[in-house]
């Protein structure tokens, strides 16, 4: 049986199904949309739609969610027209067997290029909310020279009324025709896993609309408008669920069932998407309650809303102490050590005493965001999260971008350790998981076979400082400008006693064959 619409006619077992009328959400939604959210991909068919689909099965609300996708058309044209815009979600505990359900909150997919549609749904009063996983580089509009890319040059020039190119753009010239429009008011919410993004994309929205005022291309009173958080905000938020890319058993599994065509696609744009989501059972999703014009009850579903202050604090606890900075340390060492997945990395227990070690020294200076319990949320990670079987998560996809993460994920643990006056000699596992990476960038495996490193903005620039690395060499300080980058660490390494220990860690680890295990459980035991 495909997945579309008829296939809900036909109730196979084991599968949850919508207890609301769809087709009438469908048209309710269509004519008032009250949510559109930019990024089609699996965290929010997994998990923002599934929110969606809670309240409606609920009775909460009456209306669903618009999905806009502004990089990969493909996801619209092949995913979602194919499949009535349904989604089926295969939710994988540790413990239990795995549950599916199909999700059918996502009541319209649009393509970034269909400008007429979008600017009907922004041009509507029933709008209340946008949102956005569209990851942190969707916000950027700088290369990491600090220069605006030429695409977004480009747009500051054409303004908002020529076809644009960056994501941002293109919606800061929706909000424009929701200004032309009365000035209706709206949240724009990014619901993306990155720190201050409520910021970050308030931060580049005003930038476009600055530079375009500068140009003469829109008026001063639109940049006004969306400083005057009373007519737009830009809540910040935290999300945490991990929904990695389609996994083989979980199709298999899925095909069991009776479903047909399920396997997935990749796109020419090299997206790994398929017509089912796997996703964990963990989940947490918070809010700044800041919605100018109002909002749905996601309250009620499970979702914390609550003050910026509180999101902040919930967000840090999460990247710099309980997940994100174990998660990392295993992603780097996974692929030196050739691990398939997360969940085996943590059969091993030097990686499993690795781990902990990172979140007890975390736990020194942890931010309690007071609704979540610090202790709490780090044993649901090292005991539930990160050992699951079912969740078929791999250190590759993890290690991209970790350049982009480090500063965060433990230079924020070293700055307060020195803000705090602590003595940084006592971090014994955070210089180690930054040795880990500072090794995985040699670029060959423990048994020194070449070794593919994910993508990250500052590959180029890092392989280049590290060229003169031999395994089995002498080691001659070659770290030494990486350590003393800012941009990267978040503060000058070379400055702290913690450069001699991650050297002596480097030093160890390039010794030769076996030299990463080995160092590791020399160090860990």
């Amino acid at each position: 049986m495909e997945l579309n619409l008829n296939s809900l006619k036909t109730k196979l077992d084991n599968v949850s199904y919508p207890k609301y009328d769809v087709e009438k959400v469908r048209q309710q939604t269509i004519k008032n949309p009250t949510w559109l959210h930019f990024g089609a991909g699996n965290i929010f068919r997994g998990y923002i739609a599934r929110l969606a689909d809670d309240m409606l099965n609920e009775g909460l609300t009456n209306t669903g969610v618009i999905a806009a996708e502004t990089f990969d058309y493909e996801i619209i044209s092949n995913i979602y027209n194919k499949h009535d815009n349904l989604t089926l979600l295969a939710t994988l505990s540790a413990t239990k067997p795995a549950s599916y359900r199909i999700v059918s909150s996502i009541c319209e997919g649009v393509m970034g290029c269909d400008y007429s549609r979008l600017k009907e749904i922004f041009t509507n009063p029933s709008l209340q909310m946008i949102s956005f996983t569209i990851t942190e580089k969707g916000y950027q509009l700088k290369n990491i020279d600090g220069e605006y890319q030429n695409i977004v040059l480009d747009d500051f020039k054409n303004g908002p009324h020529k076809k644009l190119n960056h994501a941002v753009s293109i919606v800061t010239s929706l909000l424009y025709e929701r200004f032309k429009a009365n000035k209706l008011k709206l949240a724009v919410v990014s619901m993306d896993n990155c720190s201050h993004n409520g910021e970050k994309l308030f931060n580049a929205v005003i930038d476009v609309a600055k530079n375009w005022q500068n140009n003469g291309l829109v008026e001063e009173d639109f940049v006004n408008y969306l400083l005057d958080e009373n007519m737009v905000s830009f809540p910040w938020s935290m999300i945490d669920k991990i929904t990695p890319r389609p996994d083989s058993s979980v199709e298999k599994n899925i095909e069991a069932l009776g479903f047909t065509n399920m396997a997935p696609i990749t796109t020419s744009k090299r997206t790994y998407i398929a017509p089912f989501v796997n996703a964990e059972v963990s989940e947490y999703l918070v809010i700044e309650d800041k919605f100018p014009n109002g909002r749905p009850p996601l309250d009620k579903v499970g979702v914390y809303l609550t003050s910026k202050e509180t999101v902040n604090q919930m967000e840090t606890m999460k990247v710099t102490t309980c997940l994100n900075p174990l998660h990392t340390a295993l992603a780097v060492y996974g692929c030196l050590l050739n691990c398939d997945s997360i969940a085996n990395e943590m059969t091993k227990p030097y990686l499993v005493k690795l781990v902990k070690g990172i979140g007890s020294e975390g736990m020194k200076v942890v931010v309690d965001p007071k609704i979540i319990n610090p202790n709490d949320f780090l044993e649901e990670v090292i005991e539930e999260r990160l050992p699951n079987k079912a969740i078929p998560d791999t250190p590759w996809r993890i290690a991209t971008d970790t350049s982009q993460k480090v500063s965060v994920r433990y230079g924020e643990t070293i700055k307060a350790y020195i803000k705090n006056g602590y003595d940084l000699n006592s971090l014994k596992y955070i210089p180690l998981a930054i040795a880990g990476w500072l090794r995985y960038l040699v670029g060959v495996n423990d048994k020194l076979q070449p070794m593919e490193l994910s993508a990250d903005p500052m590959l180029k620039q890092l392989k280049e400082e590290l060229k003169d690395v031999k395994i089995s060499k002498k080691y001659n300080h070659e770290l030494i400008n990486i350590l003393k980058n800012a941009q990267i660490f978040g503060l000058d390494l070379t400055l702290t006693p913690l450069k001699d220990k991650i050297e002596m860690y480097f030093e160890s680890l390039i010794a030769g064959e076996d030299a990463v295990i080995n160092t590791l459980k020399k160090y860990i035991g």
